[in-house]
């Protein structure tokens, strides 16, 4: 029998956030319940050792950090980075479009989703509204999640478009933009959106100033497989890592160094935001933990030199009916433990160095290990981990589980992996 206990809390954890932004407010909840306090950004920190502290950027980011007995600069940071967003439709301003007695809504993409899986699909609305204030520097800003399926993206009739089973080219301007539903007077209310805002939110129309809202499959996720061995859902790439981060750093024994969970936005699109990992943030985070503590400018290069970072970002399974698309003597496997990923171009973090840390770690978890090397003849992606490091000069490995369909609407990993990839950061932090 399967331990399916952190697949289950994972799949609670997805299906509770459905933008980046309830990622967050998530997170915020559970460090709350272990003892974490939340720091503002613009204030004074007075921190203490063996303290639990954490600090939110834009609603959207959030690094989470426990304070060891040790000398920082001797320690070091053990760091594990991953990332609240997904692929998905953003909902442009003035949204509402009437074709005939239709109203659909004008989308634009975010990241690079596989477009077909969005078609046909019961989705829902979620994301960041930002309301008047007494103060126009400071606006109030709460969350939505209409939770209902209200929109839906209707694919084109085969009888219509007979060669679709050919392969279909998407324009985005065009084949994606969800259905809202169907007017029967001849001019139609307007702003129906921020009506619908306003009366989820109870609040006036003229108070909404602006939203960041997106699309979610409102299905939930679930465990599957013959033997109930695979978990089926939506944002696995990157919650996956994320919920396993969290479980780590609330579970794991004190040690002398500080622990650190960073959970970066935007990657999905390169990472360039105030909240992401090309930016200053977490430098900055870092800083001031050894500046409240009483150390210098020195103390932190330090303590750099004396650092950790798993960047945590889920993998590629070698895919059954694609086993050509998989480098020759590297095939991940679903529930073979997680993955190490390498590439030569230092399109991931990963070196012989960082590689055996991780390795060892695996081993000392009892969990393990496996490698993923793209073929040579086809580009892979990136992660936060190469930025990272260069934004810190730190050593840095890149790991995640391995998966199937990434980017899909709907995802798949293993029930096993999860287990697997908590239990290694949890041995990493208690080094």
């Amino acid at each position: 029998m399967r331990n399916d206990t952190f697949a289950k809390e994972l799949i609670s954890f997805i299906d509770s956030s459905p933008s980046p932004f309830h990622v967050v407010h998530n997170l915020k909840k559970t460090l709350r319940d272990h003892g974490f306090i939340g720091l503002d950004p613009k204030s004074h920190w007075e921190l203490q050792k063996k303290g639990r502290y954490f600090t939110v950027m834009n609603d959207s980011a959030l690094i989470a950090f426990e304070i060891g007995e040790g000398n920082i600069e001797e320690e070091g940071f053990k760091m594990i980075a991953a990332h609240t967003d997904s692929p998905a439709f953003k909902i442009k301003p003035f949204p509402e479009m009437r074709i005939k007695n239709y109203i659909k809504l004008n989308t634009e993409s975010y990241g690079g989703a596989i477009l077909h899986t969005w078609l046909d699909r019961p989705l829902s609305i979620a994301g960041r509204v930002v309301l008047k204030s007494q103060n126009p520097l400071n606006p109030t800003k709460r969350l939505i999640d209409f939770k209902e399926p209200i929109v839906i993206i209707p694919s084109l009739s085969i009888h219509m478009n007979r060669t679709v089973n050919e392969g279909v080219k998407f324009n985005k301007q065009k084949d994606t933009l969800p259905l809202l539903g169907v007017v029967n007077d001849e001019f139609g209310e307007k702003n129906r959106i921020l009506r619908l805002i306003a009366q989820n939110l109870d609040v006036k129309i003229e108070e909404i100033l602006d939203f960041d809202l997106i699309l979610y499959p409102v299905e939930k996720g679930l465990i599957t497989g013959m033997n109930k061995e695979f978990i089926s859902s939506p944002k696995l790439d990157d919650l996956a890592m994320v919920h396993a981060g969290l479980k780590a750093i609330i579970s794991a024994r004190q040690t002398s160094g500080i622990n650190v969970l960073v959970c970066y936005d935007n990657e999905e699109i390169g990472s360039a935001t105030k909240q992401g990992a090309d930016s200053p943030m977490l430098p900055y985070v870092l800083e001031r933990i050894l500046l409240s503590l009483g150390k210098g400018r020195e103390d932190y290069f330090r303590a750099l030199s004396n650092s950790f970072m798993i960047s945590a970002d889920m993998a590629h399974a070698l895919h059954p009916n694609y086993e050509e698309k998989q480098d020759p003597t590297h095939h991940p496997l679903i529930n073979g433990g997680p993955v190490i990923k390498i590439n030569a171009d230092q399109k991931y973090a990963t070196d012989a160095d960082t590689s055996a840390v991780y390795q060892e770690i695996c081993q000392k978890a009892g969990v393990p290990v496996q490698k993923f090397v793209n073929r040579s003849d086809e580009l892979g992606g990136s992660t936060i981990g190469p930025i990272s490091a260069t934004q810190l000069g730190i050593r840095c490995i890149d790991v995640g589980n391995p998966m199937l369909s990434m980017h899909s609407v709907r995802e798949l990993g293993g029930v096993l992996d999860h287990e697997y990839i908590i239990k290694s950061f949890e041995t990493f932090y208690g080094l």
